[in-house]
């Protein structure tokens, strides 16, 4: 029975990467339940049983996600362009579904999207992938580095996480102003607090871009605030080191793993700086179960 379940959940899992990865493509029942090998008749109610949601609403959100992260990360397309690429035969439908979901049209979220109705819209979207991605980490997954010191500019986030997608903007745009492409520059991500403190505002991150160069008319910022950009540096040391891939925006299962499980039974003891990770891949440049992270504990 658990061979032939692990068989069925595999079956599923083949079809969320299919989607992730086609969602440019044809993905009615019939290439689905194709890619599945299950009965075109029966693939519907399997899939909406495994993942509380319909099929044709699964791929809706999914193309609905890679179209408002274009939208608000990405300046290179037309909101006529997204529209095609979201499956909408025309921009007004596209706006039509897009407001009902965020309250937003398309032209005002890219200009300023609102935060919270965003977050929302995708509850589903994570429920469904969490019944079945469910990834167990071992100790084999972890590697210890001696990781080389960087230079990096920072922008911090501090403030409640539903305003982190604002700060991510101006910290895209800066960047690209400041001709510092990922592709050449590496991007991390400094967790300065608990993922969920007790008070929003205490919330604490910090965007990093790699750079041996100085910050054009950066402004010093001691830490309040998202918005200002300050040189500093990620120290050198010992690190495990735990690669993530697909689904990158939550990493906390794996840095739950880093803590409640691989670090009491390693006897390796914490370094006095935080959780970090590099962003080597990114969701909408690549399907979101391609999305590279390393996340680096510092070790004594």
């Amino acid at each position: 029975m658990k061979a032939a379940l692990r068989n069925y959940h595999a079956r599923m899992q083949r079809v969320l990467d299919h989607i992730d990865r086609h969602l440019d493509d044809d993905l009615g029942l019939d290439a689905l339940s194709a890619v599945a090998a299950f009965s075109k008749y029966h693939f519907h109610r399997q899939f909406a049983a495994t993942f509380g949601l319909s099929v044709h609403r699964y791929v809706q959100l999914a193309r609905m996600k890679r179209a408002s992260y274009r939208l608000a990360y990405r300046d290179a397309q037309s909101v006529t362009a997204v529209a095609m690429d979201a499956g909408y035969d025309a921009p007004d439908a596209f706006a039509r579904a897009f407001r009902q979901r965020f309250g937003q049209s398309p032209s005002a979220f890219r200009k300023g999207p609102g935060w919270e109705p965003w977050l929302a819209a995708f509850g589903p979207l994570d429920d469904a992938r969490s019944k079945l991605v469910q990834t167990t980490y071992t100790p084999d997954d972890v590697t210890i580095r001696e990781v080389a010191p960087t230079r990096v500019a920072i922008m911090a986030h501090r403030g409640a996480p539903a305003g982190l997608g604002a700060t991510i903007r101006r910290f895209i745009a800066w960047r690209k102003a400041a001709g510092l492409h990922p592709a050449t520059h590496p991007t991390y991500t400094i967790w300065r607090s608990e993922p969920r403190p007790a008070s929003p505002a205490d919330y604490s991150i910090d965007l990093c871009v790699g750079t041996d160069r100085p910050v054009a008319d950066a402004q010093v910022d001691e830490g309040a605030g998202g918005g200002t950009v300050r040189l500093g540096n990620i120290p050198g040391g010992r690190c495990a080191v735990l690669r993530v891939v697909g689904h990158t925006d939550n990493l906390e299962p794996a840095a739950r793993y880093l803590y409640r499980e691989w670090l009491p039974a390693s006897g390796e003891e914490a370094r006095d700086f935080p959780l970090y990770c590099q962003r080597l891949s990114l969701f909408p440049d690549v399907p979101e179960h391609e999305a590279v992270a390393d996340l680096f504990l510092p070790l004594e």
